[in-house]
C-alpha cells in the first residue's frame, strides 16, 4: 500500500506556495539593476568608493 500511495503522490500537481509568478523576468531584472545603479551612485556620493585611481 505505501508504494501504491507514493505513486499517487508523483502523480498529484504540485502545490503553490503563493510566491511570485515568473510572468515578467524583465520588470524583474530592471528593477535590480537599478538597485545596483542607485546603490553605486549612493557609494560614490558618500566617499565610499572612490574610483579606480
Amino acid at each position: 500500500m505505501p508504494a501504491e500511495a507514493a505513486a499517487a503522490a508523483l502523480d498529484a500537481p504540485a502545490a503553490r506556495t503563493g510566491g511570485p509568478k515568473d510572468d515578467k523576468p524583465w520588470m524583474e531584472h530592471l528593477v535590480g539593476w537599478t538597485l545596483v545603479v542607485v546603490l553605486a551612485m549612493f557609494l560614490t556620493q558618500t566617499g565610499l568608493i572612490t574610483g579606480l585611481g
